[in-house]
């Protein structure tokens, strides 16, 4: 019997799974907030909490120990200069998970994992800011001549 033992293996082979949970924890430490499945958001909540926990002592070889997990400078960057910063006088629980129905199609139950005290800006990072056009109308462009033969 199987009384409690390991963890999800999410029907993914440990490459996979590895390579899956290091881009997960990538994206949510960019963006401090990621919607996924119900099972994968439980599996990387103890990852968090435990990233957070390495980055608050900063010495380097937390910094490699990061950096090997992570395998993205800037991430590494945030969590020790942001994320250990914001979480110093907290003692654990830096995330939590969100249940949010089921998805469309194959009915999964889907979740938000989100960091604690998050910054709501560091959601938009990758979005282009809008620029506001003043009544700039487009003049009709000439239509290119073609030499005839």
């Amino acid at each position: 019997m199987r009384h409690n033992l390991g963890y999800r293996k999410l029907n993914k082979t440990s490459e996979h799974r590895k390579a899956l949970f290091k881009n997960m924890l990538n994206s949510l430490i960019k963006y401090e907030q990621i919607i996924t499945t119900l099972p994968k958001a439980k599996e990387l909540k103890p990852q968090i909490d435990k990233v957070i926990t390495i980055g608050k002592n900063n010495i380097l070889s937390n910094k490699k120990r990061l950096f090997s997990k992570l395998q993205d400078k800037k991430s590494v960057s945030k969590v020790f200069d942001e994320l250990s910063k914001r979480y110093s006088s907290r003692k654990g629980g830096y995330s939590r998970v969100l249940k949010a129905g089921f998805r469309t199609g194959d009915d999964a139950p889907m979740a938000v994992i989100e960091l604690v005290d998050r910054n709501p800006e560091a959601k938009k990072i990758d979005k282009p800011k809008k620029t506001e056009k003043k009544d700039k109308k487009k003049e009709p462009q000439p239509a290119p001549k073609v030499a005839s033969k």
